[in-house]
């Protein structure tokens, strides 16, 4: 049983391979002319051109015309197919019949309609890492395309695929490249380009060995990280600034407060009274001179006897307190009280 699923199933495979086979191809909007090779002359003979079982063009052996048009078929018999379009693919047969209707010869072919292939951009991309230049051959669709590239107008047999990749060194000849895409029914090339690569050696070498983008982020983070510190000294500064201030503010207030009462205290002193007075002090009487006071004194009374004369009670009163000496220098540099002389005047006076 399974013997006779394998063998249907080939079967089928092999059908559908045969089925898309080609023998031509066709570009959509192009002319195409399907040859019969018939050797004799065709005029005499019956000719039909059938499409996938729909009969295209018929005429026998008189040259009467059944089906289509003289333009057709070509003076030898083959079909000529104009502005071909996907519905124009197909199995297509020509036959060939004596006049008696026998058939002569027969001819069949698949023909198959694609797209033509657009023109092909090329670029490329500097590789810096691994000293190589990668060019790319782009187009549209590039599925089911042949691809071949070009150096220096010199074929590369064994470079077929879509991308190209030449190290650094070989760019130094000046070389050009280009590249082909090609299909069943159309070619086409593209411009000619010569790959410029500048060298990195202009560039300071990365001593670190990290990527550019690790060594930017690191240092932005770093950067970063710098301000918020920069950020925290300055709100720390000022805060201790405004702690600082408060309390020598504060201290400032007490000291003042301390002073206010020790000054309230110390107001009803006696010195305090002394040295600032609430009302003004009366004047100190003057002191009278001692001539004035010799001229209040009484007149002496007269004692008995040979006694020393006594001064009155009041003029003993009266009596000024002594006042200290002047001391003169004398020639010999002896300094003598000059009240003495004073004292014995006066003594002199009183005796009188």
């Amino acid at each position: 049983m399974v013997f006779f699923a394998v063998i249907i199933l080939s079967g089928f495979i092999s059908i559908s391979a045969a089925e898309e086979a080609c023998d031509l191809y066709g570009g959509v909007g192009e002319n195409l002319s399907l040859p019969l090779n018939f050797n004799k002359r065709i005029s005499k003979y019956s000719l039909k051109w059938v499409h996938n079982t729909k009969t295209l063009f018929f005429r026998d052996g008189k040259g009467q015309l059944f089906k289509g048009k003289q333009g057709d078929v070509s003076a030898t018999g083959s079909l000529q197919l104009k502005n071909l379009q996907f519905s124009s693919a197909g199995v297509y047969e020509a036959n060939v019949l004596s006049p008696n209707g026998n058939l002569v010869t027969q001819w069949s072919c698949r023909l198959c309609v694609m797209d033509k292939v657009s023109k092909p951009q090329l670029t490329y991309v500097c590789d810096f890492q691994s000293r190589t230049v990668n060019l790319n051959c782009n187009v549209s669709r590039p599925q089911g395309l042949d691809f071949s590239w070009m150096r220096n107008d010199t074929l590369l047999p064994s470079e077929r695929r879509q991308t190209l990749s030449v190290s650094f060194p070989m760019l130094k000849e000046q070389r050009t490249f280009t590249c082909t895409v090609a299909n069943k029914v159309s070619v086409k090339k593209s411009d000619t380009v010569r790959p410029t690569c500048t060298s990195p050696s202009s560039s300071p070498p990365n001593l670190l060995c990290f990527p550019s983008k690790t060594v930017v982020a690191a240092v932005a983070g770093g950067v970063s990280l710098i301000l918020l510190l920069i950020v925290i000294v300055v709100v720390l500064c000022f805060y201790y600034r405004c702690n600082e201030t408060q309390k020598g503010l504060r201290e400032k207030g007490t000291v003042r407060m301390l002073f206010l009462k020790k000054l309230g205290r110390d107001s009803m002193s006696p010195d305090y009274v002394t040295m600032n007075p609430t009302e003004n002090p009366r004047p100190p009487s003057p002191k009278p001179s001692p001539r004035d006071s010799y001229q209040n004194v009484p007149p002496l009374k007269a004692q008995p006897g040979n006694g020393p004369v006594q001064l009155s009670t009041v003029a003993q009163r009266q009596q000024p307190s002594p006042v200290p000496k002047q001391r003169t220098k004398t020639t010999n540099g002896m300094c003598l009280p000059q009240q003495t002389f004073n004292d014995k005047e006066e003594n002199v006076k009183f005796a009188f």
